[in-house]
């Protein structure tokens, strides 16, 4: 039944970061994910230092808020100081990385506050924390409500605002010029990604989010060139990573997360080599004289 479990938290992971990925590699902002998961450190610290409590509900809103507030300092500086979106992310996580790591150590020196556990979480404890009522009835792991909730609040604003986020991705120009607010449309994606970062990280790992949120949807990217069968591509991509990879850590006896961040690389691999329309096998043979 762990197995179950595990695989299952995987792949609602995979699930809302492959559906968010694709808007983010359309944008050139798949690094985000990592800026945020880094970034939210002084939130994580704050919210401690205001409620004295180690639980996860604190933490999270703190590390949520925080998550937010790093998107619209990406966009500040790129949009006002004139620089690259990459550089943004680089200046903007750097910085409140720093801060967090100096609040650790100025008013949380002494106090057992283990950032590496909650930025950086573990997958194989996911089934130790299961949701007991006052009756002992278990009604499963925390994770796969906290998780379930998410991906369907996902799948609801893509379906709901898929018009609006498809057109600000591809063409901002046009779809201010028909009355879209790219601003609002932008804020929103940014905002879901923030949601999703912060309440996966804790359970899967930093570096697990940031595969999902980059691997499935580049190699969907290399599959197909319509948008919608990208999404989904991307999200069954994740899904079969998440398989594959807790059975090949369970194989190794291995980190069940680097597993499966390791099946992402190898899934774009494949389609980077052999996809029909993308791959340089195929593009090697197409030039190649009869």
């Amino acid at each position: 039944m762990n197995a179950f479990w595990i695989i299952l938290t995987g792949s609602l992971v995979a699930t809302c970061c492959s559906l968010l990925g694709c808007y983010l590699i359309l944008r050139r902002m798949a690094m985000v994910g990592d800026a945020i998961s880094h970034a939210v450190l002084p939130g994580i610290v704050i919210a401690f230092l205001f409620t004295g409590s180690r639980d996860s509900l604190p933490m999270i809103i703190g590390a949520g808020l925080l998550g937010v507030i790093t998107t619209f300092l990406i966009e500040f500086f790129h949009r006002y100081a004139r620089v690259q979106a990459d550089a943004s992310i680089g200046i903007t996580f750097t910085w409140l990385f720093a801060i967090g790591i100096i609040l650790i150590s100025v008013f949380a020196g002494q106090v057992d506050l283990d950032q590496d556990c909650v930025l950086y979480g573990e997958i194989a404890y996911v089934p130790l924390d299961l949701w007991i009522t006052d009756n002992n009835l278990s009604y499963g792991p925390r994770t796969i409500w906290t998780l379930g909730f998410v991906t369907l609040l996902i799948i609801a604003v893509i379906v709901l605002g898929y018009k609006e986020l498809f057109l600000t991705a591809f063409d901002p120009a046009y779809a201010a010029a028909i009355g879209i607010s790219t601003s609002v449309w932008y804020y929103l994606l940014m905002t879901a990604v923030s949601l999703t970062t912060v309440a996966s990280f804790e359970s899967v790992g930093a570096i697990l989010v940031v595969a999902f949120l980059v691997g499935p949807p580049a190699t969907a990217y290399l599959l197909t060139d319509n948008f919608k069968k990208m999404l989904v591509l991307s999200v069954l991509i994740g899904i079969v990573t998440s398989i594959v990879g807790y059975y090949l850590a369970f194989w190794l006896d291995g980190s069940i997360a680097g597993a499966m961040a390791t099946i992402t690389g190898l899934a774009f691999l494949l389609a980077f080599l052999f996809s029909p329309t993308h791959g340089q096998f195929f593009k090697r043979r197409k030039v190649i004289p009869a």
